[in-house]
């Protein structure tokens, strides 16, 4: 079996989202899965998927307030003409990543306890993010 489906996640401000229910809600499809493979390709440049904390939204706000520090909007960015926080974005998403390939089985995704999706939306005013859901496996 093999599915593939565009995923529309809802615009976000800047900062770290927890995305899980909203990415699995747009895939029935997983239900059907005996044993496979998940992968999301994030098609921006400007956000980035991983994988992390599912419970305590403080995790979160400190991984937004380390990369503010880290990748700074004020520093000397050649590539500066969509604003202060374009290029700051582009680096965060790059050392993020855009993409995550999981196991599936029996229906579900294989995830760890404390694990869920979050997307990274790195510019102030992100606006809906896309990703192209590619879903294979076995069928129950």
């Amino acid at each position: 079996m093999w599915v593939q489906q565009t995923v529309t996640l809802n615009a976000r401000s800047r900062g770290f989202h927890l995305v899980t229910d909203e990415i699995l809600d747009q895939l029935p499809e997983l239900s059907r899965v005996k044993t496979g493979l998940l992968h999301l390709l994030l098609q921006h440049t400007s956000a980035s998927l991983t994988l992390n904390e599912n419970c305590d939204p403080t995790v979160r706000q400190d991984m937004e307030r380390h990369f503010l520090k880290a990748v700074p909007e004020d520093a000397p960015y050649e590539h500066d003409y969509e604003g202060p926080d374009d290029m700051p974005a582009h680096i965060k998403s790059s050392l993020l990543g855009v993409s995550l390939m999981l196991p599936v089985s029996h229906g579900r995704l294989q995830l760890g306890t404390w694990q869920g999706m979050w997307l990274g939306e790195h510019r102030i005013h992100g606006g809906a993010r896309k990703i192209i859901a590619t879903l294979q496996g076995d069928e129950k």
